[in-house]
């Protein structure tokens, strides 16, 4: 049995004999695997939210590897996806690398040099996954403040002093303290460093407006 709370390899190959011999090698270092001979029954049981990759044949009735790779490139980007090619596939695999497939490996290919490759890619998924959660757990937080709070938060991006922040929204400086303050609590900055910082892993950068619900 795979390992029920563990990194994942999906394994779509038609080739049984090739499905379970590259099962067998990925559980042998722990890895949970779970083989579909297709295309169809892969996508119905894929969750892209657990750390993992796919190891994709390039060639297979109905859907074949090219297909569900650009599939996955669009619905799931974070998702490494790593091709195994036949002899003379290997244009269409360079092909893939440019649309965004992570490798690829030519049958009959080294198993230890595949089996490195596919935990690289799990690791790259998880890394990915996690800047993925906290850049949504900041956004979160830059749509709790009011419009008003989000032209102080662009404003204190910009390093701007308390007295000019006043002048350029028209308010008392005291109200733009009060600002600056709510603005501090709601993103959870203990800092000007940290709301920066906080600011750039959402992808908000010193003048550029703060989006948020209206």
């Amino acid at each position: 049995m795979s390992p029920a709370n563990s990194d994942r390899v999906w394994v779509v190959e038609d080739d049984e004999r090739v499905r379970r011999s590259l099962t067998w090698l990925l559980e042998s270092v722990g890895l949970a695997v779970h083989e579909f001979p297709g295309a169809e029954p892969f996508l119905e049981a894929l969750d892209p939210t657990r750390p993992g990759c796919v190891l994709l044949d390039i060639r297979m009735p109905g859907m074949g590897g090219l297909e569900l790779q650009q599939l996955l490139a669009r619905d799931h980007p974070l998702l490494p996806v790593i091709l195994i090619t036949g002899h003379g596939d290997v244009p269409m695999a360079v092909r893939a690398l440019k649309a965004g497939a992570y490798d690829f490996f030519e049958k009959p290919f080294n198993d230890q040099e595949l089996l490195e490759r596919a935990q690289a890619a799990i690791q790259q998924h998880r890394a990915a996954l996690a800047e993925a959660a906290s850049r949504a757990g900041i956004e979160q937080r830059i749509a709790r403040l009011t419009p008003r709070e989000r032209d102080v938060l662009a404003l204190m991006l910009e390093g701007a002093p308390g007295k000019v922040m006043a002048a350029r929204l028209h308010i008392s400086p005291r109200t733009a303290d009060v600002h600056r303050h709510n603005v501090m609590e709601k993103m959870e900055a203990a800092s000007l460093a940290e709301l920066i910082q906080l600011c750039l892993a959402a992808g908000l950068k010193p003048g550029q407006p703060a989006e948020g619900n209206h």
